[in-house]
């Protein structure tokens, strides 16, 4: 099974698809009974050999070389991301200068897996191994570099950054083959770019497209790439490969996990979470705990719940080492879960469903799962998308239990009952294009040239009310015309930013509008730190009574004023990374406006032209105070939607204030 095979090659004589396509392997039973005492000790060779994707080099190739598109399943921890590029490269795809190409739904992912495949072949990050995500390109594909090895071959990029490289490059000639990873999680992006693939296909026959997911429903991603105007079976005129997708079942993980649920519903799954974590530290053997919960806040509560009890005297959990998982965090405190866990101690990641697929952190035996995640739900009649806690899928669920396992037998605890597992638990989690706000998603697919949104072939359709009220909002912004044709240049851009952007030239702030622009394309430019007086204290001398943005610029103006400095973000509880990021991520809109023709200015102290110019661009969220709200309640005004202030915003205490003395008042 270990013998390469070149494409074009004659190809080797030992499996059998005809059956319809489909192929499906299960891993010897010497897979399961490895041993991996060494497995920390062993060299990267030896690693990779041992992964259960292994044994299936020479069937995932053949696949790839006969098939247009292949599709594989493999489960947890199978090694499908690392390796699967690695074999493709070896066989030869990238011979004559041509690219594999490896999409994640997520930027963390994205580095996290270009950074382990350098290192298993041995190359410095961005040069033959690269990672493109949004403001961040490690690569070089400069094709006349000095060094023909440090030239990219295999790149890893967010589905977002492929989506974008279209707009120079509508049919990707520079890729051999695109392998698009995760692909169950169903992002509005993933989504998007299935459905281009499957176009461009039909004009390049010679690329192949890989599939790859731990859970996905096979046959229907099959029926979805099936070409029904060709015959089923029938081989590609002149590529000598058939056009009907092939399926790869890599199955077996190296070792079991065993299922715990709770006898009863918990009433509170963070304190039930925090309890299990202090209970598994009592009573297991040492390992590394993953624990999934919902978000930001629940995540620092319960760090903050453990770290206290870590500190208490004699207590079995100061051996615990707890660190937090989201994608807000500095690059830092990213890198702390993946580093080696010290000697006597336990490491506990708490980590938002980031950590479901394509992370793998190596020790982890015991996973404690919430058996919720948080997810965004949009309402085309409101105009409304909130962030709701919902109950993951039962595909999540075995996603989640997958992380455990990977060093030896693991277990584990499911904070819900076996009976809603198996009887109320959805089998998958509802595709992200369903319910979401598609703005972007319409602007994308204008700018590369498809009009007919509605005819556009989706694996999943999104509502017609949806789509709908895009284009309203899209019209009202002057980003589309009547019929309805991209305008330009609004139409090229993220349609409410690019609107306030062109205001901001004409109202003459357009330097201030450019680094509001660069603050919001951040998560956050606060420290995670909850509850934590001294960071109020801190938002306090920079808020502005004309809001956020306002206060934004007045942060970074301190920042400007600091020289940069980091002590400086230290001293006021912001996050020095985040700060570095909006100066790239400034540069880059500052460079796009000139390339666009909008003067550089600056409006100055008058703060009324910059709250104008966001007003351009935002105004479809714009909402009226209603009299005699004791609570700070609006409506909103294209809906009367009720609505309040965000706790997070500067504005969220005047509200409050206002509140008390209308109540002293009336």
């Amino acid at each position: 099974m270990s013998q390469l095979w070149k494409p074009g090659t004659e190809r080797p004589g030992i499996l059998d698809d005809e059956e319809g396509g489909v192929l499906f392997c299960s891993a010897p039973p010497a897979a399961a009974s490895s041993s991996s005492s060494a497995f920390g000790y062993a060299s990267i060779e030896q690693q990779r050999q041992r992964l259960p994707v292994y044994k299936y080099r020479t069937a995932i190739l053949y696949l790839v070389e006969s098939h247009s598109t292949s599709i594989i399943v493999g489960e947890t921890g199978s090694g499908k991301t690392t390796q699967i590029p690695q074999y493709l490269k070896e066989a030869g795809w990238v011979d004559g200068g041509r690219i594999i190409a490896c999409t994640q739904p997520r930027r963390l992912a994205v580095q996290t897996v270009a950074s382990r495949v350098a290192e298993e072949m041995g190359v410095k990050l961005g040069q033959e191994v690269g990672y493109t995500i949004r403001f961040e390109d490690f690569t070089n594909e400069n094709l006349s570099a000095l060094a023909a090895q440090g030239v990219t071959r295999i790149k890893f990029l967010s589905d977002g950054v492929l989506l974008r490289e279209m707009m120079d490059d509508p049919l990707l000639s520079k890729y051999s083959v695109i392998m698009v990873d995760e692909a169950h999680e169903r992002s509005i992006s993933t989504d998007i770019l299935l459905g281009l693939l499957k176009k461009i296909q039909r004009r390049r026959p010679e690329l192949r497209l890989i599939i790859s997911s731990a859970t996905i429903e096979a046959k229907s991603m099959a029926n979805f790439f099936q070409n029904s105007k060709r015959r089923r079976g029938v081989e590609s005129e002149g590529h000598g490969m058939k056009v009907e997708p092939a399926i790869l079942s890599v199955e077996g993980r190296g070792f079991n996990v065993q299922m715990f649920y709770v006898a009863e519903p918990v009433p509170d799954y963070l304190q039930a979470a925090v309890s299990t974590v202090l209970s598994i530290n009592e009573q297991e053997p040492m390992g590394d705990m993953l624990v999934f919960l919902t978000g930001q806040d629940d995540i620092d509560t319960a760090v903050q719940l453990l770290t206290e009890e870590a500190q208490k005297n004699g207590k079995p959990s100061s051996d615990l080492m707890v660190l937090p998982l989201y994608s807000g965090l500095s690059c830092g405190d990213q890198d702390l879960v993946f580093s080696l866990t010290p000697r006597g101690k336990r490491k506990v990641v708490i980590s938002t469903n980031i950590a479901d697929t394509s992370l793998t952190l190596e020790g982890v035996v015991y996973v404690v799962d919430s058996g919720f995640s948080k997810q965004r739900f949009y309402n085309p009649i409101t105009d409304i998308e909130n962030l709701v806690v919902t109950p993951i899928s039962k595909a999540s669920a075995r996603q989640r239990a997958g992380r455990a396992g990977r060093v030896r037998p693991g277990k584990c605890y499911r904070l819900y009952t076996e009976e809603f597992y198996l009887n109320e638990m959805a089998a998958d989690g509802i595709p992200e294009m369903q319910r979401s706000n598609l703005v972007s998603c319409v602007i994308q697919l204008k700018a590369l040239g498809i009009d007919n949104i509605l005819g556009f072939d989706w694996p999943s359709s999104p509502s017609p009310e949806s789509m709908v009220r895009a284009l309203e909002v899209l019209y009202s912004l002057g980003v589309v015309d009547d019929d309805p044709k991209l305008t330009s240049p609004a139409g090229f851009q993220d349609p409410m930013i690019s609107k306030m952007i062109l205001a901001s030239n004409k109202l003459g702030c357009s330097e201030e509008i450019i680094t509001i622009a660069a603050i919001l394309s951040v998560q956050s430019i606060w420290v995670s730190v909850r509850g934590l007086k001294e960071l109020d204290e801190a938002k306090l001398r920079f808020a502005a009574a004309e809001g956020d943005h306002v206060t934004f610029l007045i942060m970074y103006r301190g920042f400007i004023q600091s020289d940069k400095s980091p002590k400086w973000c230290h001293k006021n509880f912001i996050n020095y990374q985040a700060m570095k990021k909006v100066i790239e991520v400034r540069e880059q809109l500052r460079r796009i406006a000139q390339w666009l023709g909008i003067a550089l200015k600056s409006s100055g102290s008058d703060t009324q032209v910059v709250r104008r110019a966001v007003t351009a661009g935002f105004f479809a969220n714009a909402c009226r105070l209603e009299a005699y709200s004791h609570g700070g309640m609006y409506k909103t005004v294209r809906s009367s939607q009720e609505v309040y202030i965000h706790p997070s915003s500067v504005l969220f205490r005047l509200v409050q204030l206002s509140s008390l003395i209308n109540i002293l008042l009336y």
